[in-house]
């Protein structure tokens, strides 16, 4: 367990001691405590609230794994079990605030925390809610961040097919989509439940009008990442199409040559079968080796030669060659 205290206003970070942590929280009147828990759970783990002298209030959800999302205030204090996005995947921050102190427990390092403790004595926040709120947007610019990069990496990827077609690509775009489907459901219950938790907060009369903004900021924010999930999943379904479109292409082309092909060669397969057949007339009369020529290979080579005339006269050939080339 690594255990770091963020002495506010100043935004001084110090490590210490759970325990040390335990007696700054009964004391200060602005603190913030940021706990890292390992990554596998261990089957002597304590509670965090226990360790840090918080039995008092309900928080037996506080550090525990694999938590729901949460959005709830407590009384004078506020749960939340906000979902993060780290190296690709969705790990939960479990944050709980009281009006002196914040208290955040995550499994493993976490880039957002960091960030949010550099950003602490540039932005000095006025209080406790008001740097719940920037861990909050910081946690939403981490699914902005990942839903942006995807959708460059779709528009790429749809570039590249155009240009040259490789069944590899279905499989990035796959990946893609699920990567949209993963940001969407990760957020959308998360956001629904902490609407509803700041709309009926914001209805009484008891909540400052500072502490409006902040919630109303954070909801425009909100819903401007859920545009962002929503435009990727749109451009991946779009680059899906656009695949399937070039396959099909490529199809009608192939079919399209079959045709032309099979258009030349049906008159011969006909005069082949014509006069492959053994009847009387065939086998007396035509014996002789001029008009065997004659017949056999001159009538053969004049329907070619009109099949070739007309298919250039026409746009197919022209039509055969471009497709061809496009191939290549």
């Amino acid at each position: 367990m690594i255990v770091s205290v963020v002495s506010m206003p100043e935004g001084i970070v110090t490590r210490t001691h759970v325990s040390e942590a335990r007696e700054r929280l009964a004391a200060s009147r602005f603190l913030i405590v940021d706990i890292e828990l390992p990554t596998e759970t261990s089957p002597d783990e304590q509670p965090v609230a226990h360790q840090l002298g918080l039995e008092a209030e309900d928080l037996a959800w506080l550090g525990r794994e694999g938590e729901a999302v949460r959005a709830e205030f407590l009384g004078e204090s506020a749960g939340f079990v906000v979902p993060v996005v780290e190296a690709g995947q969705v790990i939960h921050v479990h944050a709980f605030v009281t009006e002196r102190y914040l208290v955040t427990v995550h499994r493993g390092p976490l880039g957002p925390i960091g960030t949010l403790t550099a950003r602490l004595p540039h932005e000095r926040p006025a209080d406790t809610v008001a740097t719940l709120f920037l861990l909050l947007e910081e946690a939403l610019e981490t699914f902005r961040r990942a839903a942006v990069q995807a959708l460059l990496e779709v528009e790429d990827l749809e570039d590249e097919m155009f240009q040259q077609r490789r069944p590899q690509q279905v499989y990035r775009l796959a990946r893609l989509r699920r990567r949209a489907a993963l940001l969407h459901h990760s957020l959308l219950p998360y956001l629904e439940a902490t609407d509803e938790t700041l709309t009926r907060r914001m209805m009484s009369g008891s909540f400052p009008e500072e502490r409006q903004r902040l919630a109303r900021s954070y909801q425009r924010s909100a819903r401007s990442v859920l545009t962002d999930i929503a435009s990727l999943q749109d451009a991946s379904r779009r680059a899906f199409v656009s695949y399937s479109s070039l396959v099909s292409g490529e199809q009608n082309g192939v079919i399209n040559r079959l045709a032309i092909v099979s258009t030349i060669f049906l008159p011969l397969s006909f005069l082949t079968g014509f006069f492959g057949m053994n009847f009387t007339y065939m086998t007396d009369e035509l014996e002789s080796t001029s008009v065997f020529w004659l017949l056999a290979v001159g009538l053969q080579a004049i329907v070619l030669f009109i099949a070739l005339y007309v298919l250039h006269r026409t746009r197919l050939w022209r039509k055969l060659r471009d497709d061809s080339s496009d191939d290549l």
